[in-house]
C-alpha cells in the first residue's frame, strides 16, 4: 500500500522466512490510519521487510528494519536501493532484534513490529525489550502462531485489536491509558 502500492517483494526460499500475508498487512494499516507522517517505526525480525517498508510506503519519517540472516538483510538492502522517494528513511541493520530493540532510546518509538520465527520461542523476550523504547501512545504489533491471551501481555499494555489469518495470528496492543 501507500507510494509503493502493487509493488511486488522478493521472498528467498529460506526455512522459516514467513512474510506477512497481504490481507493482514491490509488490515494492520487500516487499524492503524493510512498516514504515518512523522513516525518512528521498527521492523524487528524483519524477514522481506514487507511491513518496514509499508510503513515508509505510508509516509513514516524513520524505518529501522533489523535481519539477523546475511544473506536476507544483503537482499533488504537491495530492494530499498531499487525503491524511489520514501526508501530514503529506511534503515537495514543486520543483527538481533532483541539487542537492537535494548538500544533503542526509551519513548523513541511510534510504532514496533514483531514477527519473530515462529519456532524461536522469541515472543516474551521482543516484547519485554520493546516495551521501553515505545512513545506512551505507540502501538505495538506482533505475530505468533497462537493468540495471545491478557495474561502474556505485557504490564500496563492492552489488546487493542487482533485477528486471524490460516496460521498466523496478529495482535495489536497499546498502553493502558
Amino acid at each position: 500500500g501507500g507510494q509503493w502500492k502493487r509493488t511486488k517483494l522478493p521472498v528467498a526460499d529460506r526455512p522459516g522466512l514467513r512474510p506477512t500475508p497481504d490481507r493482514v498487512r491490509e488490515t494492520l494499516f487500516n487499524w492503524l490510519g493510512q498516514d504515518l507522517g512523522g513516525w518512528r517505526c521498527v521492523d524487528a525480525f524483519a524477514g522481506t521487510g514487507a511491513l518496514g517498508l509499508e510503513s515508509a510506503s505510508r509516509g513514516a519519517a524513520q524505518v529501522l528494519m533489523v535481519e539477523q540472516d546475511p544473506a536476507q538483510a544483503q537482499a533488504l538492502r537491495a530492494v530499498v536501493q531499487k525503491l524511489e522517494g520514501a526508501a530514503a528513511v529506511v534503515a537495514v541493520e543486520r543483527g538481533n532484534a532483541i539487542t537492537a530493540l535494548q538500544r533503542l532510546a526509551p519513548a523513541s518509538c511510534d510504532l514496533i513490529l514483531l514477527d519473530p520465527p515462529f519456532d524461536a520461542k522469541l515472543y516474551e523476550p521482543a516484547l519485554a525489550a520493546a516495551v521501553p523504547a515505545l512513545k506512551d501512545d505507540g502501538w505495538l504489533y506482533l505475530e505468533s502462531p497462537a493468540a495471545l491471551d491478557e495474561a502474556e501481555l505485557p504490564h500496563g499494555f492492552a489488546l487493542s485489536r487482533q485477528g486471524r489469518a490460516g496460521a498466523v495470528h496478529y495482535h495489536l496492543l497499546r498502553r493502558n491509558t
